[in-house]
């Protein structure tokens, strides 16, 4: 599985989104700052939203897709999944 996934510092805050074949493991390197980056910079590590997707092409697609979106698009297709902005990473299955 692929996932295509969005995080955010807070509630409207700075979003960063990316892709990864394991979402868990990537949110994880994210919170513990182990890549250093624009999220690690910026405190990017609370885990919005997120699909998945069963080809890499598709995600990266995707991905590149919602690139292009205006930063609205982006909350609004946050809080259709995840309305409070809480961390969805406490319930993934790792």
């Amino acid at each position: 599985m692929f996932y295509v996934y969005l995080l955010a510092s807070g509630m409207h805050g700075t979003l960063y989104l990316g892709v990864t074949n394991d979402l868990a493991r990537r949110v994880y390197e994210h919170k513990e700052k182990l890549i250093r980056g624009f999220t690690s910079r910026y405190g990017v590590d609370r885990l919005v939203w997120y699909e998945v997707h069963e080809r890499a092409y598709d995600a990266i697609v995707r991905e590149k897709d919602i690139k292009k979106w205006r930063r609205d698009w982006k909350l609004r297709l946050i809080e259709e999944m995840n309305p409070h902005w809480e961390d969805l990473y406490r319930s993934l299955n790792r």
